[in-house]
């Protein structure tokens, strides 16, 4: 092993092999917020969704906001990092792994929300045991599981490499790490096999990405209720999502570089590469956003006007004129200009106002329309309650949690492909030198 392949191991498996006290504080206030919201679920299996702020006839409100944002914020690795790959994309040998973890990590989130909005756990069941395919919930209960195991395999079969050299560093963990690395010892055979499955994951994980947000908003499309009955869904939720999963990439990026001190690793070209990324999603969602109010307005069906104006200038115009700033105006004024998105903190407030920008746009759709149904009934109000924003903080913090403590079982940047990368842009550039200087070249032997 050359001397900088021993340097490369001892910076990327510094943060498994040492731990230090703000870690365990860190844990000790992530473990508390998630045991609060254990608490709050707890109170609501006790007393039913009395508890929240539910109610006729908006049966959805925080718990499927939250759904379909955790599902649009899990495209953030699979999505992006398959099109990355298959696109040769050098720069992402950096960032993949993290994006990936953040991929199969909230989409257990995201499930779980449902099964919040139940009430009762044990009603899961009945789409076992009763499910209907002419139902779009089945449709989206099926897509999600068939996405969580393809994301799960596409962030294992990378991590075999590094697991093997977490088998032969740490002799004390070698009981843990010698199954998951499936006697891996990097043949060529092995490393052969190896890439024609990431590569053939790459290229099936990406249909299934996209039909899972557009199967998301099929669930809102094909109920007749105002504002939600549109054609235009499907691809306005799938770049909703690549938008905010971009953004979570960022976030997660910035505290890792910060944390674990990877500033090598995870350099402004990664960030001023993603913003660019970024701030082309912001413009299509400004896109399909001022196409689905224009097409709305220039309708004028009243009962979908209703709603347009709760959300323009009613109750909810608060939320959605945060949500064009914090979605497009934001991001679009730091991410253009080459000073800021050039730097780190520019595209990382710019994710940052993101999130609260595709959250409230979630929220926007589901409340909203719910607020004024199409039947005869009383408009209500919702407003959630200490319950549904105590699960909501109870999640974040177990994702963050559970985040944290995979860094600390497996390389958050992945040694193997570094090295790779480099052997490769050695090769390259000798194969430049003969293809330009050929007789130099010759010379050289």
């Amino acid at each position: 092993m050359e001397r900088s392949d021993v340097d490369l191991d001892e910076r990327l498996l510094r943060p498994i092999e040492r731990t230090g006290r703000a870690f365990w504080i860190g844990c000790g206030i992530l473990i508390a917020i998630g045991a609060w919201g254990l608490f709050a679920w707890i109170t609501q299996l006790r007393r039913g969704l009395a508890v929240t702020g539910l109610n006729v006839p908006v049966y959805w409100g925080l718990y499927i906001t939250n759904f379909v944002f955790f599902i649009g914020i899990s495209h953030a690795g699979t999505l992006i990092s398959a099109i990355l790959r298959l696109a040769h994309a050098e720069w992402r040998r950096s960032i993949t792994r993290a994006a990936e973890v953040i991929t199969v990590l909230v989409l257990f989130f995201g499930m779980g929300c449902v099964i919040l909005d139940l009430g009762r756990p044990d009603r899961v069941l009945n789409v076992l045991k009763h499910g209907n395919f002419t139902s779009p919930l089945l449709w989206d209960v099926a897509s999600v599981a068939t996405y969580l195991m393809a994301s799960t395999i596409y962030l294992y079969l990378p991590l075999i490499p590094d697991i093997a050299i977490l088998r032969d560093r740490l002799p004390k963990r070698r009981w843990f790490y010698r199954p998951l690395a499936l006697g891996w010892t990097g043949s060529p055979h092995q490393r052969r096999l190896l890439d024609r499955a990431i590569a053939a994951m790459a290229v099936i994980v990406i249909p299934i990405a996209v039909s899972v947000h557009t199967v998301v908003s099929w669930v809102f499309a094909m109920t007749v209720q105002p504002m939600w009955h549109s054609t235009i869904f499907g691809p306005y939720f799938v770049v909703g999502a690549i938008f905010s999963g971009i953004g979570a990439i960022l976030i997660a990026m910035a505290i890792i570089r910060k944390a674990y001190h990877l500033e090598n690793y995870l350099k402004p070209v990664h960030f001023n590469n993603l913003g660019l990324l970024l701030l082309v999603m912001a413009l299509l969602w400004f896109y399909f956003t001022f196409a689905e109010f224009l097409t709305t307005y220039y309708g004028g069906e009243p009962t979908h006007m209703v709603v347009f104006l709760s959300k323009t200038e009613g109750k909810f115009s608060p939320f959605f004129w945060t949500m064009i700033v914090s979605c497009f105006v934001i991001p679009f004024g730091l991410l253009c200009n080459k000073r800021t998105r050039g730097t780190i903190w520019g595209p990382v407030v710019a994710s940052v106002s993101v999130e609260l920008g595709m959250w409230l746009e979630r929220f926007l759709i589901v409340v909203p329309s719910l607020s004024n149904p199409r039947l005869p009934l009383t408009a209500a109000s919702y407003s959630p309650s200490w319950v549904e924003w105590s699960l909501l903080a109870g999640f974040i913090a177990t994702f963050i949690l559970l985040y944290v403590l995979f860094t600390k079982l497996f390389p958050i940047v992945s040694i193997w492909e570094i090295r790779e990368g480099r052997e490769r842009s050695v090769s390259e550039v000798t194969e430049r030198v003969q293809s330009y200087l050929p007789a130099l070249a010759e010379a050289g032997k």
